[in-house]
């Protein structure tokens, strides 16, 4: 009992570890970089940054109030656990918005490179969200809610969708066009980022997982990441013991959702990810 109670507690910490090494380069990339620059990167924080730029709101705490409504209509979708734990994210990166960063100098030189770093710093800190199972929130939770209606839109295409139109918003707000194509690049770049760190660059992730626990597991991914499972019986040639194989094809983001649900229901299961050029059906490409 007590080995299980030091193991959660090992997992909080690294979890709020992660938070704010996440936080400190997201906050560095929303305030240090884009807050200057005139441009609005996609996102929650995009629309958070042009209030800023309007009236002067503190971007930390309208992301978080923006973030309440879309927490309520997608509570279902995203589940209790990575809801928690998004909820502590968002608190933590609008502390670092709020009170940290404002004691920071905010870069003033060239906004195509602002643009780019906006973009490498925000995506390196969502990618430390992602690793430990929770988000920013914003639009990702959105994303979920529209997925759910439509399921043959793919949550990347939903994303970059609702990016473009914040990013639009930037140009009568800036004033100019360039803040619509700086917009663009940092939210490329932050994108290319987060693929660079999860698993680089593909289409999707196969996840094969070798269990004992087959009905469990596949249970707990549907939980946690969406995600539809395919099982298989197979028999392991060494010891003779009958076991489940479960395929299941996932965004590179949500490989890691797919991966703690493993860990959690099944410590001695044999997990594979590998990648894959292409994938069609529900919920991915369509031809």
């Amino acid at each position: 009992m007590e080995l299980s109670h030091m193991s959660r507690a090992k997992d909080i910490a690294a979890d709020i570890l992660y938070d704010i090494a996440g936080s400190i380069l997201y906050a560095a990339g929303i305030y240090t970089f884009a807050g200057n620059a005139e441009f609005a990167p996609g996102g929650v924080s995009g629309l958070a940054l042009i209030l800023n730029h309007v009236w002067g709101l503190p971007v930390g705490t309208v992301t978080l109030l923006f973030n309440i409504p879309l927490v309520i209509i997608s509570y279902r979708l995203v589940g209790r656990n990575l809801l928690l734990k998004s909820a502590r994210t968002m608190l933590i990166s609008s502390l670092f918005l709020d009170v940290v960063f404002p004691s920071v100098p905010m870069y003033t030189g060239n906004r195509l490179m602002a643009s780019v770093y906006s973009g490498i710093f925000m995506g390196a800190g969502m990618a430390l969200f992602y690793m430990r199972g929770s988000s920013s929130g914003g639009i990702d939770f959105l994303a979920l809610a529209i997925k759910k209606k439509k399921p043959y839109m793919s949550i990347g295409v939903i994303t970059m969708l609702i990016d473009l139109v914040v990013i639009l918003l930037g140009w009568p707000v800036f004033g100019d066009v360039d803040s619509v194509l700086y917009g663009v690049a940092s939210t490329g770049v932050s994108t290319i980022v987060i693929d660079k760190i999860l698993y680089g660059i593909g289409a999707g992730t196969l996840a094969i997982i070798v269990t004992s626990r087959g009905k469990e597991t596949a249970a707990e991914i549907r939980k946690r990441a969406r995600r539809g499972v395919t099982s298989m019986k197979a028999v392991g040639e060494y010891t003779g013991t009958q076991r489940d194989v479960l395929l299941c094809a996932c965004s590179k983001a949500e490989s890691y959702l797919v991966k703690s649900a493993v860990q959690e229901t099944d410590a001695e299961a044999f997990v594979m990810f590998a990648e894959t050029s292409e994938v069609f059906g529900e919920g991915f490409k369509n031809d």
